[in-house]
Protein backbone atom coordinates (compact mmCIF):
# COMPACT_ATOMS: atom_id res chain seq x y z
CA UNK A 1 0.00 0.00 0.00
CA UNK A 2 2.63 2.37 0.80
CA UNK A 3 4.56 1.85 -2.51
CA UNK A 4 1.54 2.35 -4.07
CA UNK A 5 0.66 5.78 -2.52
CA UNK A 6 4.39 6.68 -3.25
CA UNK A 7 3.91 5.81 -7.28
CA UNK A 8 0.64 7.76 -7.07
CA UNK A 9 2.65 11.14 -4.96
CA UNK A 10 5.02 10.62 -7.96
CA UNK A 11 2.72 11.10 -10.44
CA UNK A 12 1.01 13.80 -9.28
CA UNK A 13 4.03 16.01 -8.80
CA UNK A 14 5.28 14.64 -12.35
CA UNK A 15 1.71 16.42 -13.93
CA UNK A 16 2.11 19.57 -11.70
CA UNK A 17 5.51 19.96 -13.03
CA UNK A 18 4.47 19.86 -16.20
CA UNK A 19 1.08 21.77 -16.23
CA UNK A 20 1.15 25.52 -16.37
CA UNK A 21 2.92 28.30 -17.83
CA UNK A 22 6.11 27.69 -20.50
CA UNK A 23 8.22 29.73 -22.74
CA UNK A 24 8.71 28.68 -25.72
CA UNK A 25 11.86 29.20 -27.77
CA UNK A 26 13.13 27.77 -31.25
CA UNK A 27 16.67 26.18 -31.80
CA UNK A 28 17.26 24.83 -35.76
CA UNK A 29 13.24 25.35 -36.50
CA UNK A 30 12.42 22.82 -33.21
CA UNK A 31 9.99 24.71 -31.00
CA UNK A 32 11.15 23.58 -27.32
CA UNK A 33 9.73 25.13 -23.68
CA UNK A 34 10.97 25.82 -20.28
CA UNK A 35 8.65 26.41 -17.23
CA UNK A 36 7.83 29.53 -16.15
CA UNK A 37 9.15 29.72 -12.61
CA UNK A 38 12.62 28.89 -14.10
CA UNK A 39 13.11 31.69 -15.90
CA UNK A 40 14.84 34.78 -14.41
CA UNK A 41 14.87 37.16 -17.73
CA UNK A 42 15.64 37.42 -21.40
CA UNK A 43 18.13 39.37 -22.17
CA UNK A 44 19.55 40.30 -25.66
CA UNK A 45 22.86 39.01 -26.82
CA UNK A 46 25.61 40.91 -25.14
CA UNK A 47 29.65 40.33 -25.40
CA UNK A 48 30.60 36.96 -23.69
CA UNK A 49 33.79 36.79 -22.16
CA UNK A 50 34.91 32.92 -22.83
CA UNK A 51 36.84 30.75 -20.27
CA UNK A 52 39.56 28.66 -21.25
CA UNK A 53 39.05 24.64 -20.82
CA UNK A 54 35.41 24.76 -20.93
CA UNK A 55 33.27 21.92 -22.66
CA UNK A 56 32.66 23.57 -25.85
CA UNK A 57 28.84 23.88 -25.23
CA UNK A 58 30.06 26.77 -23.04
CA UNK A 59 30.27 29.98 -24.62
CA UNK A 60 31.79 32.09 -21.42
CA UNK A 61 30.15 34.34 -18.95
CA UNK A 62 28.57 37.26 -18.89
CA UNK A 63 28.24 40.57 -16.32
CA UNK A 64 24.49 40.99 -16.28
CA UNK A 65 23.92 44.00 -13.64
CA UNK A 66 27.59 42.97 -11.19
CA UNK A 67 26.73 39.35 -11.53
CA UNK A 68 28.77 37.39 -13.30
CA UNK A 69 26.43 34.13 -14.98
CA UNK A 70 27.93 31.14 -16.95
CA UNK A 71 26.49 31.37 -21.00
CA UNK A 72 25.55 27.82 -22.09
CA UNK A 73 24.87 27.14 -26.37
CA UNK A 74 22.03 25.19 -26.37
CA UNK A 75 22.34 24.37 -29.83
CA UNK A 76 25.69 23.08 -29.27
CA UNK A 77 24.94 20.79 -26.08
CA UNK A 78 22.07 19.45 -27.99
CA UNK A 79 24.57 18.60 -30.92
CA UNK A 80 23.04 20.86 -33.20
CA UNK A 81 24.81 22.55 -36.02
CA UNK A 82 26.06 25.87 -34.87
CA UNK A 83 25.17 29.14 -36.62
CA UNK A 84 25.92 32.90 -36.56
CA UNK A 85 23.88 34.62 -33.90
CA UNK A 86 21.29 36.99 -35.30
CA UNK A 87 19.33 39.96 -34.13
CA UNK A 88 16.30 37.82 -32.82
CA UNK A 89 19.17 35.75 -31.00
CA UNK A 90 18.74 35.96 -26.95
CA UNK A 91 20.14 34.48 -23.51
CA UNK A 92 17.22 33.16 -21.28
CA UNK A 93 18.75 33.46 -17.65
CA UNK A 94 17.13 30.40 -16.17
CA UNK A 95 17.41 29.17 -12.35
CA UNK A 96 18.88 25.67 -12.03
CA UNK A 97 18.69 23.69 -9.11
CA UNK A 98 21.95 21.28 -8.22
CA UNK A 99 23.22 19.38 -5.35
CA UNK A 100 25.30 22.02 -4.51
CA UNK A 101 22.48 24.39 -4.65
CA UNK A 102 20.77 26.86 -6.94
CA UNK A 103 23.02 29.14 -9.80
CA UNK A 104 21.92 31.44 -12.41
CA UNK A 105 22.62 29.77 -15.88
CA UNK A 106 22.09 32.04 -19.28
CA UNK A 107 21.19 29.62 -22.23
CA UNK A 108 21.65 30.97 -25.88
CA UNK A 109 18.45 30.12 -28.14
CA UNK A 110 17.81 30.70 -31.38
CA UNK A 111 14.83 32.75 -30.90
CA UNK A 112 11.80 33.37 -27.67
CA UNK A 113 8.41 33.04 -28.70
CA UNK A 114 5.86 33.03 -26.44
CA UNK A 115 4.53 31.65 -22.99
CA UNK A 116 1.70 29.37 -23.26
CA UNK A 117 -0.18 27.93 -20.81
CA UNK A 118 -0.42 24.12 -21.34
CA UNK A 119 -2.36 22.12 -19.85
CA UNK A 120 -2.13 18.04 -18.47
CA UNK A 121 -4.95 16.66 -21.28
CA UNK A 122 -1.93 18.49 -24.25
CA UNK A 123 1.14 16.90 -22.37
CA UNK A 124 2.61 13.40 -23.19
CA UNK A 125 5.10 11.66 -22.20
CA UNK A 126 8.87 11.05 -23.21
CA UNK A 127 8.47 8.50 -26.15
CA UNK A 128 11.03 5.95 -25.66
CA UNK A 129 14.08 5.97 -28.17
CA UNK A 130 16.14 3.25 -26.99
CA UNK A 131 18.21 2.27 -24.15
CA UNK A 132 21.22 4.40 -24.66
CA UNK A 133 19.64 7.33 -25.52
CA UNK A 134 19.04 9.68 -21.78
CA UNK A 135 15.92 11.54 -22.43
CA UNK A 136 15.83 12.57 -18.44
CA UNK A 137 15.92 16.14 -19.43
CA UNK A 138 12.87 16.09 -21.47
CA UNK A 139 9.54 16.94 -19.26
CA UNK A 140 7.10 15.44 -22.02
CA UNK A 141 5.85 16.64 -25.11
CA UNK A 142 3.55 19.17 -25.47
CA UNK A 143 0.71 18.62 -28.26
CA UNK A 144 -0.02 22.12 -30.14
CA UNK A 145 -1.93 23.27 -32.85
CA UNK A 146 1.23 23.49 -35.48
CA UNK A 147 3.51 20.82 -33.97
CA UNK A 148 4.82 19.01 -30.70
CA UNK A 149 6.70 21.36 -28.26
CA UNK A 150 9.71 19.46 -26.39
CA UNK A 151 9.31 20.60 -22.57
CA UNK A 152 12.89 20.49 -20.97
CA UNK A 153 13.55 20.41 -17.38
CA UNK A 154 16.19 22.80 -17.55
CA UNK A 155 17.77 21.51 -14.37
CA UNK A 156 18.76 17.96 -15.84
CA UNK A 157 19.96 19.21 -19.18
CA UNK A 158 23.33 19.44 -17.68
CA UNK A 159 24.67 16.53 -15.93
CA UNK A 160 25.89 17.07 -11.96
CA UNK A 161 29.68 16.82 -12.92
CA UNK A 162 28.90 19.69 -15.86
CA UNK A 163 27.04 22.05 -13.58
CA UNK A 164 29.94 21.31 -10.77
CA UNK A 165 32.30 22.89 -13.55
CA UNK A 166 30.09 26.12 -14.31
CA UNK A 167 30.24 26.71 -10.65
CA UNK A 168 34.06 26.99 -10.63
CA UNK A 169 33.64 29.10 -13.97
CA UNK A 170 32.46 32.05 -12.08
Amino acid sequence: MATLLKKMDQAIQTTTIQTGKYLTFTLQNEEYGIGILKVKEIIGMMPITSVPRTPEFVKGVVNLRGKVIPVIDLRVKFSMESIDYSERTCIIVVEVDSESGTILLGIVVDAVSEVLNIKEQEIEETPAFGTRLNTEYILGMAKMEGGVKILLDIDKVLNPQEIQGLGKTV
